[in-house]
């Protein structure tokens, strides 16, 4: 999936999305192609947008006005949709990139996903999970915080986390051996295949960390630089 080859599309819904960190998502988006087409959406005559506006020039990045046609109704969402689905069938584009921490866009998610393409999301922690589920991987440019940001209490919070540890086990289960381990690369690549799933969202920037930080999981160093990964339940 990480081509340096690749064309991409990034589509930003400026009314939802914060602008100080579009070099993060620059830097993730970098590792999939190049980026050939840069849309920015929203009504640029409202103060509230003076912080991507600052943006514009230095990172080429294309605006597209729409003013506010009717309240309660985003006009720019719509011109965002009617544009990207303008693209995937006209432009030759591999990788999809939305910006926006707005659910409104999942079905166009899901339809580029049914077209072949890759599709990343980011946004907020607020972001409906819809749109997170939706996305090939889905980043969230906040920090994760709970029970007042404490980072100690981080692994408590995310073994009490029952969908995420039934995923990982799953992943496991999936790619182990006949003694229980299972190649990291392995359980990674399969966990990619089901969900947008990213151990950055949950504070830890490799994998093999957050296995690491969760006491229901054993990680030992395999072949190489490699690391394998078992379910304590499997131990004998």
């Amino acid at each position: 999936m990480n081509d340096s080859k690749q064309k991409i599309a990034l589509f930003i819904d400026a009314d939802n999305a914060p602008a100080n960190k579009f070099e993060d998502v620059l830097s993730e988006v970098a590792k999939y192609g190049v980026v050939t087409i840069r849309k920015a959406y929203g009504n640029w005559k409202s103060p509230t947008l003076k912080s991507w506006e600052d943006l514009l020039h230095e990172y080429a990045i294309q605006p597209v006005q729409q003013y506010d046609l009717s309240k309660g109704k985003n006009a720019s969402d719509i011109a965002l949709v009617i544009d990207a689905m303008d693209v995937m069938y006209t432009k030759d584009i591999d990788v999809m990139c939305f910006l926006s921490s707005d659910c409104d866009f999942t079905p166009m998610v899901t339809r580029a996903l049914a077209e072949g393409k890759v599709v990343l999301g980011f946004g907020e922690r607020k972001t409906p999970s819809p749109f997170v589920n939706a996305c090939s991987k889905f980043l969230f440019l906040d920090e994760p915080t709970k029970n007042g940001g404490n980072t100690q209490d981080q692994p408590k919070n995310i073994k009490s986390d029952t969908k995420l540890i039934n995923l990982l086990r799953q992943a496991i289960e999936a790619t182990e051996d006949d003694t229980g381990w299972a190649s990291l690369g392995g359980v990674g690549s399969h966990i990619s295949n089901k969900t947008s799933f990213d151990s950055r969202n949950y504070g830890y920037k490799k994998l093999s960390s957050l296995f690491k930080a969760i006491d229901l999981f054993e990680v030992k160093r395999g072949p190489g630089n490699s690391y394998l990964v078992r379910d304590k339940r499997k131990k004998k």
